[in-house]
């Protein structure tokens, strides 16, 4: 007979599927206001997809469909979040962030792949690559969240 005790038995971490990370999204008035949705969640490539569409509200100016770089950042941010999230099975704060913007969003809902580069025990690093519809490469975006 062992003498394993309880506390020597690690549990399983605990993720989030799509619906799981869906209901996180839409729980947020924020974040649900983005229109956000889970398009792909891959956990054995640490990988997860996600779309947003176009909104007035994200106009750089009123009229012309080019995004404003903060809806995009922002957009960034979370995707990466939850790219993270889905592996310790919760959203995360935050930690450092940085985006490229490499050409302008306009007149196209955004398709965001955020992978994840470092899962720690206390720090989760994603990187994010934002494309167009039509698959150019918008902006590129890398963030640290706090895992513990």
């Amino acid at each position: 007979m062992s003498d394993v005790k309880a506390s020597d038995v690690k549990e399983a971490p605990k993720t989030l599927d799509a619906a799981g990370i869906q209901a996180y999204l839409d729980g947020s008035p924020c974040i649900a206001f983005s229109g956000l949705t889970v398009t792909s969640v891959d956990h054995d490539k640490q990988e997860l997809t996600m779309r947003c569409p176009m909104r007035p509200e994200f106009e750089r100016r009123a009229g012309t469909k080019q995004w404003h770089g903060g809806p995009l950042a922002f957009v960034i941010d979370t995707v990466g979040d939850f790219a993270v999230g889905m592996m310790v099975g919760r959203g995360l704060p935050t930690m450092n962030f940085r985006v490229d913007y490499l050409r302008p969003a306009i007149d196209t809902d955004l398709i965001v792949v955020a992978k994840v580069r470092r899962l720690g025990k206390t720090v989760g690093i994603a990187d994010v690559d934002v494309f167009n519809e039509a698959g150019a490469l918008l902006a590129i975006g890398r963030a640290a969240y706090a895992t513990q």
